[in-house]
C-alpha cells in the first residue's frame, strides 16, 4: 500500500504528561489528600487456610478506629474481573471472606487518623481461627479427599458446585486429531512448565474513597477500567451508578494486575462509608506480593509432522494453578487455545484445559494471560521439530505461521477473524541478519568456561478481543471530542494509559485526523460521570479499540465544523480541508487550490458560538469486529558461563508488526520493556511457597525477589529495534498494538538460544543458574557411565 504522509502519525514528539512525570509532579492515587481523611490498614490471615470463627475490635474502636469485619460487609458473592460477558463469570469472593483462603488474605480492616494508630489498631485486635488443612499442588489439589476450597461458586447467578477443586475446565478441538497424527512421519511430545512471577508494577495497588453526602461515593483508585470498578461497587454496595464517581488516576504500571476491581477497593468503600469520612488505603509491597501473581502452567505439547516440516496435527493439556480465587480462568483457558491455535496451522487440533484451586494468592492476567506460557512451550517445539529434521529452525516457522489471508482465533474460539495485515516474513528473515544467524554454530562446536549461542522465537497478540460476532468478552471503548473556541480540541475518554502513551497516541490520532497541531489537542482529565464507557485497557486494545473510538468520535465533530465553516465561507463542506498551520498555531480550514476561501478553526468556532450554531462536538461508541494480531519475532544471543551456570544475554533484536506505529519512540520503548521483563522471566522471576505455613520462600519483594537490572540485560547498543512495514486497514490509520506481544516470545527465544549454547533443552522457565549447572553435572555424569 503506498505510504501516507502524516504531520503527526509516526513523529516524535514530548509527552504531554512527560514534564509532570520527570518532576515528580504527577498525581497517582497514593498521593491524593482530602481534608479529614482517615488511613486504612488491613488484618491479614496468618494462615493459608482457616475458618474465621470471631474477631474482638473492642481495643482497636477503643483507640477511635474504625473496624469492619467479614460479618459486618455485603455477602455477595462477585468476580473481581468484569470483561467477560455475566454467564461466563464464575464469583467466588466476597469483600472481606469468613474463610482465609491463602496466606496474607485480608480479614479484617480498621481505619485511623494516622497510619500510625491505624497499624497500632491493627495489632490489637483478636481474631479465632480454625486452622484448616491447605493444598498447594494443583495435582494433590485434584486428588479425592483433598482439602477442599470451595463447596460451590457462582456461575453467572447459577449456584455450581466445585469438586475436587477444579475451578473450570474447557475442551476444544477441530478436524480429528486421531487421523491427523496418522499422518505424520514424527510425533513430538513434551512437558513444560513456567513459574508464579510476581507482577512487580511500580505502584502497589491503593485507593481514597470519599462517601458523599448524598449515599454516593467518589473514589481515587489503582485500576484500569474506571467503569467496571463502578459498576461492581454499584452492585456490591447497593448504590445507584449516578451516586458512584471514579476518577481516572494515572497508574504507576500494571501489567495486568488490575484490570480486576482490586480486592482493596471495596474494603475502602465499606471502611469510608462506616466512618463516614475519607478513607485512603494502600497496599505494602509484601501485601502486594500476596494480592496476585502470574498465571503458572503445565502443558504437555503434542505435534505431528511430515517429513517436510508440515504440521499435521497439534494437542495441547494444560494444569492451570489459578491460586485461592478465580478471576478469570475461564476465559484464560479459552485464550491459551486461541493463542496454541493461532501460531502455526494444523488441519487437526485438539485443547484441554482445568484450572485449579489451591491455597495460594490468586493468579491474574499478567503480559500476554497465558500468551508467553503458550509460546514457551510452542516456540521450543518448533526448534525440537527442526532439529529432528534436520531444518533450520527459521524455515520450519516460515513454512507453518498462520498468516495473511487465513482466520486466525485471537482470544480464542469465539473470538474469530481473518488476518488483514502480516510482517511475520520480513520479521524473522530482517532479525536474521541483525543477529547474524549464520554465525550460531552447533552446541557440540562449542567448548570452553563462556560458549554463546543464538535463538529465535515468534508470537503475537491480539489487538482487543473483538470479532465479527461478539463472544464471551465485552468490548467496546466511547469518546468525546470537542473543539474549543480558540482553535483547539478536547478529548475524554474512559481509556486508562498504563504509562506507555496510550493516550498520547489517542491525541496523534485526533490531531491528524482534525487536522491541528499536536499541541493543540487536550487529554482532559476524566470520570465515569464525564465520560462514555470503556471496557478496560487490556489485550493490547488501547490503540486499536480505544484510538478508533476517538478517530470516530473525532471526524464526527469534524465534520459539524466544517459545516459551520461551509456558513461562512460559502463553501461546500464536502470540499473543505483542514491543514495545521504551525505559524498561526491552530488548524486552517480550506478550498484547495482557491484564494480566500479558509479560515481558521479557531474563528470557526468562535463564529458558531456568537451565532448560536452550537458546539462542534460529537460522542461515540465504537466496538470493533477485529482484533488483528500484532506479530512480534525475537532473536537473542546469549553467554552461558558453565561454570557457574549463569546465563547472560549479550545481544538481541526484537520487532512488531503493529501496522502503522503512531508513536515510534514509545513502541520502541514498549519492545525494549517487552525484552527484558521476557528475559527476567525466562531466567530469573519466581515465587516459591513453604509448604507448610503458605507464606513466600523469598520473604518479600524487597528481601529476596529476584528480577534483572540493567546491569544483567544487553547494552543499549547491542539491542536492534525494528517495525515491520505493515498497514492494519482496520485500525485508527492503520494502526494495531504493540503492549503484551512485546513480552510474549522471550521465554521460549531465550530456551532456545540456551539450547544453541549447551546443548540442553529446558523445558521449565525461569532457567536458573541452579538448574543450568545441575543439568550439566548430570549430563556430564552420564557421559561417563
Amino acid at each position: 500500500m503506498e505510504a501516507k504522509r502524516y504531520h503527526t502519525i509516526g513523529k516524535v514528539a514530548h509527552r504531554k504528561d512527560g514534564l509532570s512525570k520527570v518532576t515528580g509532579r504527577e498525581v497517582y492515587s497514593t498521593d491524593v489528600s482530602l481534608p479529614n481523611m482517615l488511613y486504612g490498614r488491613v488484618l491479614r490471615s496468618p494462615y493459608p487456610h482457616a475458618k474465621i470463627l470471631s474477631v474482638d475490635t473492642s481495643e482497636a474502636e477503643k483507640m477511635g478506629a474504625v473496624c469492619i469485619t467479614p460479618f459486618e460487609v455485603p455477602r455477595m458473592r462477585y468476580n473481581e474481573r468484569q470483561v467477560s460477558i455475566p454467564e461466563k463469570t464464575y464469583r467466588d469472593r466476597t469483600v472481606l471472606p469468613d474463610k482465609a483462603r491463602h496466606f496474607g488474605e485480608g480479614i479484617v480492616a480498621v481505619a485511623a487518623r494516622t497510619e500510625a494508630l491505624a497499624e497500632k489498631a491493627l495489632r490489637s485486635i483478636k481474631v479465632e481461627y480454625e486452622q484448616l488443612p491447605p493444598v498447594f499442588d494443583p495435582f494433590e489439589a485434584m486428588e479425592p479427599g483433598a482439602p477442599q476450597l470451595y463447596e460451590d461458586v457462582m456461575l453467572g447467578d447459577v449456584t455450581l458446585p466445585i469438586e475436587n477443586n477444579i475451578a473450570c475446565a474447557r475442551e476444544v478441538s477441530e478436524g480429528n486429531v486421531e487421523e491427523g497424527f496418522k499422518e505424520a512421519d514424527l510425533i513430538l511430545e513434551e512437558t513444560f512448565a513456567t513459574g508464579r512471577a510476581y507482577h512487580a508494577q511500580m505502584e502497589t495497588k491503593s485507593v481514597l474513597c470519599r462517601p458523599e453526602p448524598d449515599g454516593g461515593i467518589t473514589l481515587w483508585p489503582t485500576a484500569q477500567s474506571i467503569h467496571n470498578t463502578r459498576q461492581l461497587l454499584g452492585r456490591i454496595f447497593g448504590i445507584p451508578l449516578s451516586k458512584v464517581n471514579v476518577h481516572r488516576v494515572p497508574i504507576g504500571g500494571s501489567f495486568g494486575s488490575s484490570i480486576q476491581m482490586n480486592s482493596c477497593i471495596p474494603v475502602c468503600v465499606a471502611l469510608a462509608l462506616k466512618a463516614r469520612k475519607p478513607v485512603k488505603l494502600v497496599l505494602t509491597r509484601e501485601e502486594d506480593m500476596y494480592d496476585h501473581c502470574k498465571y503458572p502452567s503445565l502443558i504437555n505439547l503434542k505435534y505431528g509432522v511430515k517429513k517436510d516440516g508440515t504440521i499435521t496435527a497439534g494437542e495441547m493439556k494444560t494444569v492451570v494453578d489459578i491460586g485461592a480465587h478465580n478471576i478469570q480462568a475461564y476465559p484464560l483457558l479459552g485464550c491459551m487455545s486461541g493463542w496454541f491455535v493461532s501460531l502455526y496451522r494444523m488441519p487437526h487440533m485438539r485443547f484441554e484445559g482445568k484450572t485449579v484451586y489451591t491455597n495460594k494468592a490468586p493468579a491474574c492476567a499478567m503480559q500476554g494471560y497465558g500468551n508467553p506460557q503458550v509460546s514457551f512451550a510452542v516456540e521450543s517445539m518448533m526448534d525440537m521439530i527442526g532439529e529432528r529434521l534436520g531444518m533450520d529452525p527459521i524455515e520450519v516457522r516460515l513454512k507453518n505461521y498462520v498468516g495473511l489471508g487465513e482466520t486466525f482465533w485471537g482470544q480464542g474460539p469465539t473470538v474469530r477473524s481473518v488476518i488483514r495485515s502480516c510482517g511475520v516474513e520480513e520479521m524473522l528473515l530482517k532479525g536474521k541478519d541483525l543477529i547474524g544467524w549464520e554465525r550460531r554454530g552447533k552446541p557440540e562446536e562449542k567448548k570452553g568456561r563462556y560458549r554463546r549461542g543464538i535463538g529465535v522465537g515468534r508470537s503475537f497478540h491480539t489487538s482487543g478481543t473483538g470479532a465479527p460476532m461478539p463472544g464471551e468478552v465485552i468490548d467496546y471503548s466511547t469518546a468525546l471530542v470537542k473543539v474549543n473556541e480558540d482553535g483547539s480540541v478536547d478529548f475524554l475518554t474512559g481509556l486508562m494509559c498504563h504509562g506507555g502513551g496510550t493516550l498520547e497516541a489517542c491525541a496523534k490520532i485526533v490531531a491528524e485526523e482534525m487536522g491541528v497541531p499536536l499541541d493543540m489537542v487536550g487529554i482532559s482529565p476524566s470520570d465515569t460521570r464525564t465520560t462514555g464507557y470503556d471496557v478496560c485497557t487490556h489485550a493490547t486494545r488501547g490503540v486499536y479499540c480505544g484510538g478508533s473510538a476517538l478517530l470516530k468520535a473525532t471526524k464526527a465533530a469534524k465534520r459539524r465544523l466544517l459545516e459551520f465553516a461551509s456558513r461562512i465561507i460559502e463553501v461546500n463542506p464536502d470540499a473543505l480541508r483542514i491543514r495545521p498551520d504551525e505559524r498561526l498555531g491552530q488548524g486552517v480550514i480550506y478550498l484547495e487550490g482557491a484564494k480566500g476561501k479558509s479560515i481558521t478553526v479557531g474563528e470557526v468556532a468562535k463564529t458558531a458560538q456568537i451565532k448560536g450554531w452550537g458546539t462542534a462536538i460529537a460522542v461515540e461508541s465504537h466496538r470493533q469486529v477485529n482484533c488483528p494480531p500484532c506479530f512480534v519475532t525475537n532473536f537473542i544471543e546469549v553467554e552461558v558461563d558453565t561454570q557457574t551456570g549463569e546465563v547472560k544475554p549479550v545481544r538481541a533484536v526484537a520487532a512488531v508488526d503493529a501496522g502503522t506505529v503512531i508513536n515510534p519512540d514509545l513502541a520502541a520503548g514498549q519492545l525494549e520493556g517487552g525484552l527484558c521483563r521476557g528475559i527476567g522471566l525466562a531466567l530469573l522471576e519466581d515465587t516459591d511457597y513453604d509448604r507448610n505455613t503458605g507464606e513466600l520462600t523469598c520473604g518479600g519483594y524487597l528481601v529476596d525477589y529476584k528480577s534483572l537490572t540493567a546491569v544483567d540485560l544487553p547494552e543499549v547498543e547491542a539491542v536492534s529495534t525494528f517495525f515491520a512495514e505493515t498497514y492494519e486497514p482496520s485500525g485508527p490509520f492503520g494502526a494495531k498494538g504493540v503492549g503484551e506481544a512485546a513480552n510474549n516470545a522471550m521465554a521460549g527465544t531465550v530456551a532456545n538460544a540456551v539450547y544453541n549454547t549447551i546443548g540442553i533443552r529446558f523445558t521449565e522457565a525461569p532457567i536458573t543458574p541452579e538448574k543450568v549447572l545441575k543439568a550439566l553435572k548430570e549430563r556430564e555424569r552420564e557421559s561417563r557411565q
